[in-house]
């Protein structure tokens, strides 16, 4: 049985491992409140451009997007949306677990594939995985900004404008509540009604000034959006992962330490009954 001394002083090390743990879990569950926030408040215009884009999709205008022209896929995309940081539990393992199983399928496939990292938890990984990763962005911090996204991004739309890639995948983990999120693998680009919804009826928009000119800006603002709000969904999943990862370290720490207090009292004890024992041995040989 180890020491007195050994055991306080691992006593000591949990007890100040659950202060940080604690600590880290208060400052997730703030920013967690806020990240949420920021999540829902860009929901209606990622739904309400999603809708419009689908209406475009099954429209009857002469002009045809690329975006919107099916292609026999020989190579893909995909943007990787993940963490900058550990400790959240399976949040990011999860969704890299999902795209090792679609990379696999590419690949017996015969597709080439092309990658970009939003997160150093995907880059890290897609560089271990050996994958052709053709632009990364790291250290958003807690709030997304597009403007950091767009550079990265604009990377696989002009791929996919140039023919050197013929579909674009988006990689993330949607928010779903506190206690859960759910790692989605979806099609970005070409826009079917797979990807956007089929129209119940088709019809079209009055343009102005024209039809390339409008559908052209809106499906690049379809794009970008729909990216700011996989980051959003992934931060608020990222926040809420890490606050309910630390609770159970802090709830498990606290376990810790009271299993070692009670070992800490027996052998306390134990030494206790020793000593009396050696001194009753002393008084009754004397």
């Amino acid at each position: 049985m180890a020491s007195g001394k050994e055991i306080r002083n691992k006593i000591k090390s949990v007890e100040n491992t659950r202060k940080i743990t604690k600590a880290m879990e208060m400052v997730a569950a703030s920013k967690m409140r806020k990240a949420q926030d920021r999540m829902r408040a860009a929901r209606p215009y990622g739904e309400k451009i999603r809708r419009v884009a689908g209406n475009l999709s099954h429209a009857l205008t002469e002009y045809r997007h690329p975006f919107l022209v099916n292609r026999e896929q020989a190579a893909v995309g995909i943007v990787l949306i993940t963490s900058d940081k550990g400790l959240c539990g399976g949040l990011n393992s999860n969704l890299l677990r999902l795209a090792v199983t679609k990379m696999k399928e590419f690949e017996s496939a015969g597709k080439k594939l092309q990658a970009t990292c939003i997160g150093n938890k995907g880059l890290g990984f897609m560089q271990r995985a050996g994958a052709k990763v053709v632009s990364h962005v790291t250290g958003l911090g807690d709030t997304p900004h597009l403007e950091k996204l767009i550079g990265p991004v604009k990377v696989q739309l002009d791929a996919y404008m140039n023919g050197e890639i013929d579909a674009l995948y988006i990689g993330y983990t949607r928010f779903i509540n506190t206690m859960k999120q759910e790692p989605v693998f979806e099609q970005l680009l070409p826009l079917s009604g797979g990807t956007v919804g089929s129209a119940k009826t088709k019809w079209d928009y009055v343009y102005e000034p024209d039809a390339k000119a409008v559908i052209d800006d809106l499906l690049i603002r379809y794009v970008e959006a729909l990216i700011y709000q996989a980051v959003a969904e992934n931060m608020a999943s990222e926040q809420s992962a890490r606050m309910v990862a630390m609770k159970s370290a802090s709830d498990n720490a606290k376990t810790v330490i009271g299993d070692l207090k009670l070992v800490y009292n027996k052998a306390r004890q134990a030494a206790i009954t020793k000593e009396l024992s050696e001194i009753v041995s002393g008084a009754a040989a004397v």
